[in-house]
């Protein structure tokens, strides 16, 4: 099983990737600045805290989306309140990898998502998010843009 990387979005003042590195983060590539201050930026791998300790050493949300083979998305989300929400893009291509559907509840989701939007002072589309979460596609990577969008980040295509 390979892994492609991933993309962290967040609103971040100061150096990013000196952060991000501090935080676990491995082979960070391009940043790609969105609106309002809000960036995805690409990495090779994190930790299994990564995301915590960025979010805590940044003071504001982030998501995290982790890609397998560009076929499968692990998102995780966090804010510096300590709530967190977890998913997954591409139901149908994640059962070729045998991973376990129902440790990725939609509804839960959904709700995580909402919640952390509206921390982070977004509109989201509570619509367009269940349908990113159920949603399939080519490359996980679309999934993962629509989900931006769906959460309501400027500046997000």
């Amino acid at each position: 099983m390979g892994n492609s990387g991933g993309s962290l979005t967040t609103r971040s003042t100061g150096e990013l990737h000196q952060l991000m590195r501090a935080a676990g983060f491995t082979g960070i590539d391009g940043t790609e600045a969105l609106a309002e201050g809000w960036q995805t930026t690409h990495f090779a791998d994190a930790g299994r805290r990564s995301l915590t300790a960025l979010v805590q050493r940044t003071g504001t949300p982030a998501v995290m989306v982790s890609f397998l083979d560009s076929d499968v998305g692990f998102i995780e989300a966090a804010t510096p309140e300590g709530s967190t929400w977890e998913g997954l893009l591409n139901r149908d291509m994640a059962t070729s990898y045998e991973i376990p559907l129902e440790q990725f509840p939609i509804e839960p989701a959904v709700v995580g998502a909402l919640a952390w939007a509206a921390t982070s002072g977004l509109t989201p589309d509570e619509e367009a998010i269940r349908q990113t979460l159920t949603g399939s596609a080519l490359f996980a990577e679309e999934l993962s843009s629509a989900l931006l969008a769906a959460l309501g980040l400027p500046g997000a295509t």
